[in-house]
């Protein structure tokens, strides 16, 4: 084994640094359900700028030191603080905002979200389900993105107005009617945030035996 060892340490280092890279710098994150559609899709997969917010000791959520702000908008990682999952959504407050939703409209600091250009679509659901859905693009706080309602569906449309305290974040999922966000899981914080997403990498369509999806390639979010 030592002999072993020896003649491949140069592998075994880079090896090593690959993984530390991967664990301090950079990441990217495979997407496994469709909870941030119709943005990012099952088999996308995304990178991730890990140094966007924090320096951490590898593996762990110890923060060394802070760097950027996450800001609204932001597409994020983090554990959840509910069981430390690794999930993705979108940042959508920030410490001092009061936010609130009201069917479905988000109000952010008092200003209401205007909806545009919606579009009429079928979703798929799973199981050979589908469901009516509607796509519109959000504008809220100078940040603008396409949002996805699904109609039928049971989920939390309104919630009272909450004040966003010093070192949390609100985030939600831009697919509203089937996201497991702060809606449900609380507010994300600081030191949970694993990084900043900044697109797609590459993708695969997992409805057809994982052939390359060559137009997401490379998709800035």
């Amino acid at each position: 084994m030592g002999r072993w060892i020896k003649a491949n340490k140069g592998f075994l280092v880079l090896l090593m640094c690959f993984g530390l890279f991967r664990t301090a710098v950079a990441d990217w994150n495979p997407i496994p359900s469709g909870s941030m559609r119709p943005n990012l899709v099952e088999g996308d997969v995304v990178f991730v700028n890990r140094l966007a917010y924090n320096v951490k000791i590898p593996l762990t959520d110890v923060v060394l030191a802070p760097m950027g702000e996450p800001r609204r908008g932001d597409v994020v990682t983090f554990s959840s603080p509910l069981d430390g999952t690794r999930l993705i959504k979108r940042l959508v407050a920030v410490p001092g905002d009061t936010v609130e939703m009201r069917d479905e409209v988000l109000i952010i600091n008092g200003e209401a979200a205007r909806y545009e250009a919606p579009q009429a679509l079928q979703e798929a659901m799973g199981l050979g389900r589908t469901v009516d859905a509607t796509r519109l693009t959000e504008q809220v706080q100078g940040h603008e993105r396409r949002v996805q309602w699904l109609h039928g569906v049971t989920a939390r449309s309104s919630f009272d107005p909450v004040t966003v305290p010093e070192g949390e974040y609100l985030v939600l999922g831009d697919n509203r009617d089937n996201s497991a966000d702060s809606r449900y899981i609380g507010l994300v914080p600081r030191h949970l945030l694993i990084g900043r997403a900044l697109g797609v990498l590459v993708s695969a369509d997992t409805d057809r035996y994982f052939m390359p999806r060559f137009e997401r390639f490379g998709q800035k979010l």
